[in-house]
């Protein structure tokens, strides 16, 4: 399959203009000039042709749940169902994320493993969808953060027991719920912390041992703080939460950027709203600690922690306007969601980026990103390793 398009992101901030990219089974076999590569589709070839549009790579969501519908109650919603029913909803959640334009997903939380039976599912191309990394059942302590999910654990021997189950069932990531969080009622505040220093050092041991990375949920500053001595490998959210406020402590910023540890605010799609929610002055003073982060050289990252409370599954797009609200580039916004991301999932010489012997995970959208980010929502096709997978206008057929 051969695309070509009047514009193809090849790297940060860069354009091939008139460009073209071969595709042979899941892989990129090459990218150049559209003049080079035409005649590389062979008899019974496919050559999609956007002449006025934009290829870019497919977009990933670093946080989401697939196991929980994105409505008022997700929690509610979760314990109303059969496993069989959820994993129906599920698949029907993936393909929103495809349609959207994202090819690459971390599901930080499910229950019962269905987040690797759906990926399994659009491994074997059953099911149309994003490539899942799942980390299986996040561990808590009992009565802990997202404890209906079924991961609670006391003590190092059961930390140890739960992260070396995800494993042998194939997460590729190992999530950990550091301090509480908003989601469950009767739990934890926010930003107290959930876990002892051995609790949490065992459990990065043992995924690390398995070179699996750790994503620590961490709100509160000593949550933050904790996680970042403990060696884990993104931090999810880092809202720097204390009991009467917040408190960005310059000198763990320091570390997580030394460490190359990313950080995923989890930007909801809905962040405009959040004045209401918080009040103003609260909301400006969170929107600054990201701002803060950006500006001392944190890695951050794309998610939108979709599936939790009014975050549906095709809002990556209205979560990066966040960024720009924040003065971000966008060439750098691009990278949060396609090459930063990737690498903090443990992907990066993958996929994330449109070059040979690279997945095929592409976005062919109209306007110009790199102009109005905005254009990231007017897709016309999306390959998913390789497959077409979603049409938009159609595209010159030769």
């Amino acid at each position: 399959m051969l695309i070509t398009a009047g514009r193809v992101l090849t790297g940060s901030g860069t354009y091939l203009e008139d460009g073209a990219v071969l595709v042979e089974g899941d892989a990129i076999t090459a990218v150049g000039p559209r003049a080079q590569l035409a005649d590389h589709v062979g008899a019974g070839g496919t050559h999609l042709a956007f002449p006025d549009s934009t290829v870019v790579p497919g977009l990933i969501d670093a946080h989401v749940h697939l196991v929980f519908d994105g409505g008022g109650d997700p929690v509610a919603a979760l314990h109303e169902f059969s496993d069989g029913r959820l994993l129906q909803d599920m698949r029907r959640r993936a393909e929103q994320l495809l349609s959207s334009g994202v090819t690459t997903v971390r599901d930080l939380g499910d229950c019962h493993g269905l987040a690797l039976r759906l990926d399994e599912e659009i491994s074997q191309g059953s099911t149309s969808g994003p490539r899942i990394v799942a980390a299986g059942t996040p561990a808590t302590p009992p009565g802990g953060h997202c404890h209906f999910l079924g991961g609670e654990v006391s003590g190092v021997d059961q930390v140890r027991d739960l992260v070396r189950r995800n494993i042998a069932a194939g997460a590729g990531v190992i999530k950990a719920m550091v301090t509480g969080g908003g989601l469950t009622k009767d739990g934890p505040k926010s930003w107290q912390s959930q876990f002892t220093p051995d609790e949490l050092q065992a459990l990065v041991d043992e995924a690390h041992q398995a070179g699996v990375p750790v994503a620590a949920h961490a709100h509160g500053t000593d949550g933050i703080t904790a996680a970042v001595e403990e060696g884990v490998d993104t931090i999810e959210h880092c809202t720097w939460m204390t009991a009467d406020g917040f408190d960005l402590r310059q000198d763990v910023l320091k570390q997580i950027i030394d460490r190359d540890i990313a950080v995923c605010p989890a930007v909801s799609p809905h962040w405009e709203m959040l004045p209401r929610f918080f009040g103003e002055e609260r909301a400006e003073a969170m929107f600054d600690l990201v701002r803060q982060m950006a500006e001392a050289g944190a890695k951050l990252i794309a998610g939108t922690d979709a599936g939790v409370q009014r975050a549906g599954f095709d809002g990556l797009v209205p979560a990066l306007s966040f960024y720009a609200h924040l003065g971000l580039p966008n060439s750098r916004i691009l990278d949060m969601a396609t090459a930063d991301a990737a690498g903090a999932l443990g992907l990066g010489e993958t996929t994330g980026r449109i070059a040979p012997r690279f997945r095929a995970d592409l976005l062919v959208i109209d306007g110009d990103p790199l102009e109005d980010l905005s254009a990231l929502k007017n897709v016309r096709a999306v390959v998913a390793a390789g497959r077409l997978l979603e049409l938009g206008r159609t595209a010159e057929q030769q």
